[in-house]
């Protein structure tokens, strides 16, 4: 069986998304299905189950289906560094920060890991679903791209094009992105899926018709936009997120800091119909808002200075400011951050907001697991990726909630605790019986829309 390629025809189509739904629709298949992306960009991961670290979307299909996660379905990750870095991370490990000319350099060094890693999944799997990144086309790069060119390639994948019709450009994108294709793949495009089209669903009969009688590429569906509020790969998306707010009961800000990282936290907030989520950057927005939430950074010394920059000292050191504090938020309200190996920055001591008492410092070695924690007086389920280390890896104060661990919200006990002391009339709602639902009620609109039997059949052939 082949395995799939799925390319967009510009950046931010819905890769992560469709690619995620036909995992779950081929698996629903009886196929023995796995994700994989071979090269992320984005500071937002989560832990394996094996240990290491990989970009959300890969983790969050895997799971969908109830895979066991390992580094091999997101062999290179890559996060924001300073000053034209990047953070490496190779089979889940850290690798420090590289130069963005160095690592163009020297990307073929990274092959050799990226093949391994899909030769190991296709022992496992029958189908490996490749997400590609940004445009497969960009002329000047494509030696060097590993997750859309290089894959097709070397495994003779078939591959789907994504287009979304929101932007405009429909027409010149997949004509565009498929004539600059090598010939060999283009050989094996099974088709185009034409993404988030709004309004009258038979005012694109006529697109359709051009599509595959005069670009001579089959249309394997037209999708209906439809929100859905789970798996954000990156701040780009999650800033598209849709939420109800006529129920609200209370208003939470999260502070976008320059480097948030591990945004994902905050999904159980933007579906929850009793909260009015927003992302604030200016200090005057916090009087909005019941309780603000400083979240993890991939930068945290830079956003710190960013926020005292901003104006947000005064209310961060006031103990009447209510605030949740997450990873390199709860290492910005202790005293001083040490980094004497200048892990992060070329500061050796940095202030910090004092809300805590004691110091932060920063280790080379980083801190990566999940599992079970007390957590606030409760029994929960997280994860931790950090350099920062203190005694505690959660305290309360007044008015703050602080901890090192990664997705507290989706625990319903914590988000009833917590929410509760602001307005008493918050009932919170079971989280994981929704993430599943949703999964679900996704992965069947998708199957409404695309010709499953045409992509098994290609897969096939």
């Amino acid at each position: 069986m082949h395995s799939l390629s799925i390319f967009g025809t510009s950046s931010d189509a819905g890769k992560s998304t469709i690619s995620f739904a036909i995992t779950y629709l081929l698996n629903a298949r009886g196929i023995s299905v796995a994700p994989f992306k071979a090269q992320n960009v984005s500071n937002n991961s989560q832990v394996t189950d094996i240990g290491g670290e990989i970009a959300i979307p890969q983790h969050f299909a895997a799971e969908a289906i109830g895979l066991k996660t390992t580094p091999h379905m997101n062999p290179v990750l890559l996060k924001s560094g300073g000053k034209s870095k990047a953070h490496m991370i190779i089979n889940g490990k850290s690798m420090g920060d590289k130069d963005v000319w160095g690592y163009y350099r020297d990307i073929d060094t990274l092959k050799p890991h990226v093949k391994r890693a899909f030769l190991a999944l296709q022992k496992n799997y029958e189908c490996i679903v490749a997400e590609g990144a940004g445009s497969p086309v960009e002329l000047n790069l494509m030696d060097k791209d590993l997750s859309n060119i290089y894959i097709a390639d070397e495994f003779n994948t078939k591959i789907i094009l994504v287009a979304d019709i929101e932007r405009g450009g429909v027409f010149a994108s997949i004509y565009g992105v498929y004539h600059l294709l090598p010939e060999k793949l283009k050989k094996n495009v099974i088709g185009v899926i034409v993404n988030k089209f709004q309004g009258d669903m038979s005012l694109f009969d006529e697109g359709v018709k051009i599509i595959e009688e005069r670009f001579t590429i089959p249309v394997l569906g037209v999708i209906p936009f439809k929100p859905f509020n789970l798996g954000f790969e990156d701040s780009a998306s999650i800033m598209n997120y849709v939420q109800e707010t006529k129920d609200a009961k209370l208003k939470v800000g999260v502070v976008k800091l320059p480097h948030i990282s591990n945004f994902t936290d905050f999904e159980p907030l933007i579906v929850d119909k009793e909260i009015e989520l927003s992302f604030i950057a200016n200090a005057g927005d916090v009087a909005n808002c019941n309780i603000i939430v400083l979240p993890g950074s991939k930068r945290v010394v830079d956003d710190l200075n960013w926020l005292k920059i901003r104006g947000f000292s005064e209310i961060l050191q006031s103990k009447q400011q209510k605030v949740i504090a997450i990873c390199g938020g709860y290492e910005m309200m202790f005293e001083n951050i040490h980094d004497p190996e200048k892990v992060e920055s070329d500061c050796e001591v940095t202030k910090g907001f004092a809300r805590l008492k004691g110091d932060v410092t920063f280790a080379k070695e980083k801190i990566v697991c999940k599992g079970h924690y007390h957590i606030f007086n409760c029994k929960a389920e997280g994860y931790e990726i950090h350099n920062g280390v203190t005694q505690e890896k959660s305290m309360i104060s007044t008015n703050l909630y602080g901890t090192f661990i990664h997705g507290i919200f989706d625990n319903d006990q914590i988000r009833k605790l917590i929410f509760s002391t602001i307005n008493p009339d918050y009932q919170g709602y079971n989280f994981k019986q929704f993430k599943a639902s949703s999964i679900r009620d996704y992965a069947e609109h998708i199957d409404q829309h695309i010709d499953m039997n045409k992509i098994e059949q290609a897969l096939l052939g």
